[in-house]
């Protein structure tokens, strides 16, 4: 049975697709000067930040959300509720300007054209930093005064909006026409990666608290983490376009195989170890690496000392020393 998500991560998930959305929105719109964008796949990114990022997600908030918020003390008039309501006004009022004009884009001239692409910009800032708001403050905001029942009665509250639209299977109609507007927008799904650069890639890679080590869809070691600094289990550069076999015990080396060959036919989705070296506790955790079209491109093994995790009891809140 599917753990049932909480209504916050609920509506932070409608937030991605809406933001997967963005993206192919703040893409045509880059191409609007030279005029090559894509009249079809804009249409229908502004369709969906309409139809589902308002009629329907921000429906959920404004019908259910802010007024059990309010009903729990936090004020609208002035105060948070209402900076949202505002915000989810002038996204709306942004989008329908550019649907009423997008099937004349063609014909606009200059001035219309620019004025088309400010509204979309500034609907694209608007939402960004709305979104922001949502995610970091206004939930964690309403998780503080909610009750013990509210949040059962937030998430089949938003499940009846998503039905009554879209079907019983109104979520995974909302993925798929994602899905479907950035396989026509080749490339616009580019994740975040593209915001850094080599030099800090690397340098992130170097910092991460345990050793990584990826081996590619050949079976040879293409990469590994803590170049020239102690490791848990050494290892120069000579491993480099080694096979996998030739890098572990031979004693191990058979469940290496194995654990690759279940990762390539699908039969495996992780694998994980824990051994007692050198006075610590070392945990060894295997992933399977696909592009987001499903193609095997290799292994990710990631190691790790635990003691120390082993030993945390309660918690230490990050305000506090």
């Amino acid at each position: 049975m599917t753990e049932q998500p909480r209504w916050d991560e609920y509506l932070i998930a409608e937030h991605e697709l809406i933001e997967r959305a963005m993206a192919v929105l703040k893409t045509n719109l880059e191409k609007l000067d030279d005029q090559e964008h894509d009249p079809r796949r804009m249409r229908r990114a502004l369709d969906f930040l309409l139809e589902f990022g308002d009629a329907i997600h921000n429906r959920k908030e404004e019908n259910h959300l802010f007024p059990l918020m309010h009903s729990r003390g936090i004020p609208k008039e002035g105060g948070p509720l209402g900076v949202m309501i505002a915000e989810h006004d002038a996204e709306r009022t942004l989008l329908r300007q550019m649907l009423a004009g997008i099937d004349t884009l063609s014909k606009a001239d200059l001035e219309e054209v620019i004025s088309f692409k400010q509204d979309g910009l500034e609907y694209l800032a608007i939402r960004a930093e709305h979104i922001w708001k949502e995610n970091d403050i206004l939930y964690p905001m309403a998780r503080q005064v909610l009750k013990p029942g509210d949040a059962e009665n937030l998430l089949s509250s938003f499940t009846k909006i998503n039905e009554e639209t879209y079907g019983p299977e109104a979520s995974d109609k909302f993925g798929r026409m994602v899905e479907e507007m950035e396989q026509q927008s080749p490339g616009e799904k580019a994740g975040l990666i593209h915001n850094l650069s080599y030099r800090q890639i690397e340098a992130i890679m170097e910092t991460l608290p345990v050793e990584v080590t990826f081996v590619d869809a050949q079976d040879t070691v293409a990469y590994f983490n803590r170049l020239d600094k102690k490791k848990i289990f050494p290892r120069t550069r000579s491993v480099i376009g080694r096979k996998v076999d030739k890098c572990h015990p031979e004693k191990s080396v058979h469940m290496v195989l194995e654990i690759v060959a279940g990762f390539k036919n699908r039969t495996m989705d992780q694998a994980e170890f824990w051994i007692n070296f050198r006075d610590e506790t070392v945990l060894i955790r295997y992933f399977p690496v696909y592009s987001d079209d499903g193609e095997y491109l290799g292994v990710m093994e990631v190691t790790q000392e635990i003691g120390r995790l082993q030993k945390l009891t309660g918690e230490k809140r990050l305000l506090h020393s």
